[in-house]
């Protein structure tokens, strides 16, 4: 039996699904071909509710930046889905995310230790 609370889905702000980022590798100069893919986000899944804060904690190079441009879509996602305030579309989501008219108050912050 599972303690977590059941989830109001009238209250998620931003929810984000089995989020992909991946990256062609190619090679050739006139003639490209891909030879490999990097995989810089593969499989991220979060839900961030209204008054909730999140962090993404990890080490560099690991997908942080990577993952907020692509909720942002700064970055196209491979696969997954990006739900903004009950929005799927892409088109939608970055209108919302950038059309707050001075309401918002999120952002992404990237901490780099030195």
């Amino acid at each position: 039996m599972s303690d977590a609370l059941p989830e109001a889905n009238g209250d998620h702000f931003l929810k984000v699904e089995d989020l992909k980022v991946h990256f062609p590798v190619t090679k050739g100069i006139i003639i490209q071909r891909k030879v490999a893919t990097v995989k810089a986000v593969d499989g991220v899944s979060f839900t961030i509710r209204r008054g909730e804060t999140l962090g993404l904690v990890g080490e560099s190079g690991s997908g942080k930046s990577t993952t907020g441009l692509a909720v942002l879509r700064m970055l196209t996602p491979t696969a997954g889905r990006i739900v903004f305030e009950g929005q799927t579309s892409p088109r939608t989501v970055a209108l919302n995310c950038c059309r707050c008219g001075g309401a918002c108050r999120w952002s992404i912050r990237i901490l780099t230790a030195r």
